[in-house]
C-alpha cells in the first residue's frame, strides 16, 4: 500500500487521481489550499487525508509531503501566470526532493516538450526539465485536450444555443482525454514505479474532429448541435495563450498514439468521446 500526496486534489486532475488511488486501496494525502472547502469534505468522505498545502508556503509543503511515498504533481498558470506556475512547480519538486520522496509523477501537457510556442506548454516543459535534474525518480504524463472543457465556459454557453463553438476547422482531428483516464493512468504509473520511472508519455483516449464531436454531442444531448469555427483573431482578444494553443492544434496537430496506449494499458479503461458524452448530465448542465 502506497501513501501518495496528491496536489490539486480538489481540481480536475488531482480529484480523478485521488479517486483512482483510493479505489485501488492506497492512502491519499489530498493537498489543497482550502481544506475547509466542500470539495475537500467530499475527499474526506472518500477516505482521503486532507492537508493544507500552499506552493508559496514551504513549511506547509514540507509538512504535507514528509512521510509520503510518492507525489502526484499538477501545476497551472490559470488564475496566476506562467512565471508563477514555474516557480510553484520548482518549489514543489525541490521540497519533494528534500524530504526524499521515492517517486514523482508530474502531469504536463501533450507535446509540451516539442517547442510548441504555447505559453502554458512552455512553462510545463520548464518544470519537466527541473524535475529531471532534481535527483528524484520521476515520470511525466502528458494529457491531450480535456473532454471536460466542453462542459463549461463559452463552449457550454454555445451548446445551450445548439452550437459547438470551437476555434478549429470542422475536419481537423484533435486528440482528447477525460479526467477519469488521466487519473487512472497516473495511478497506474504510481503503482508501477519501476516500469514508469524515467519515462515521458503523451496520453489520450480518442481522436475526433470538431465536426464529429458535434455529431456525438447531438446524439448525447438529444438536440441538434452544429460546429461553428471561431476565428483565432477573436480568441486572441480573450487569451494570447489559448490562441497559440489552438493555432498549434490546427497547424501542427496534437498527435498521440491512442491505439498503442489502448493496447499496452487496457487496465486504464480508456473512454472514447462518445463514452464521455453520453455519461454527462446534459439536462443539468444546460
Amino acid at each position: 500500500m502506497l501513501t501518495v500526496a496528491v496536489t490539486g486534489a480538489t481540481g480536475t486532475q488531482g480529484w480523478a487521481t485521488a479517486r483512482a488511488l483510493l479505489a485501488a486501496g492506497h492512502r491519499v494525502r489530498a493537498l489543497t489550499r482550502r481544506p475547509d472547502s466542500p470539495a475537500a469534505d467530499a475527499l474526506r468522505a472518500l477516505g482521503a487525508d486532507v492537508r493544507r498545502a500552499d506552493f508559496d508556503d514551504r513549511p506547509s509543503l514540507e509538512a504535507a509531503l514528509t512521510g509520503a511515498d510518492s507525489l502526484f504533481a499538477v501545476t497551472t498558470p490559470f488564475g496566476t501566470d506562467t512565471a508563477t506556475e514555474v516557480r510553484h512547480g520548482r518549489a514543489l519538486v525541490d521540497t519533494a526532493a528534500d524530504v526524499r520522496l521515492e517517486h514523482i509523477v508530474f502531469t504536463s501537457a501533450a507535446h509540451a516538450d516539442r517547442a510548441t510556442g504555447v505559453p502554458h506548454y512552455e512553462s510545463k516543459h520548464l518544470i519537466e526539465q527541473h524535475l529531471r535534474a532534481a535527483g528524484v525518480p520521476w515520470t511525466v504524463i502528458a494529457p491531450a485536450a480535456f473532454m471536460e472543457n466542453y462542459t463549461g465556459g463559452w463552449t457550454l454557453d454555445g451548446l445551450r444555443e445548439g452550437t459547438f463553438v470551437w476555434p478549429m476547422p470542422g475536419d481537423r482531428p484533435l486528440t482528447l482525454i477525460p479526467a477519469s483516464d488521466i487519473g487512472a493512468f497516473a495511478a497506474l504509473a504510481l503503482q508501477r514505479r519501476d516500469e514508469f520511472t524515467g519515462r515521458r508519455i503523451d496520453i489520450a483516449s480518442d481522436a475526433r474532429t470538431p465536426g464529429q464531436m458535434a455529431e456525438i454531442l447531438t446524439a448525447a444531448m438529444g438536440r441538434p448541435v452544429t460546429h461553428k469555427e471561431v476565428p483565432l483573431t477573436y480568441v486572441r482578444t480573450r487569451s494570447a495563450d489559448l490562441a497559440a494553443m489552438f493555432e498549434y492544434f490546427t497547424t501542427v496537430g496534437l498527435d498521440v498514439d491512442v491505439a498503442g496506449l489502448r493496447r499496452d494499458y487496457p487496465e486504464v479503461g480508456w473512454h472514447s468521446f462518445t463514452d464521455w458524452a453520453v455519461a454527462q448530465d446534459w439536462a443539468g448542465l444546460l
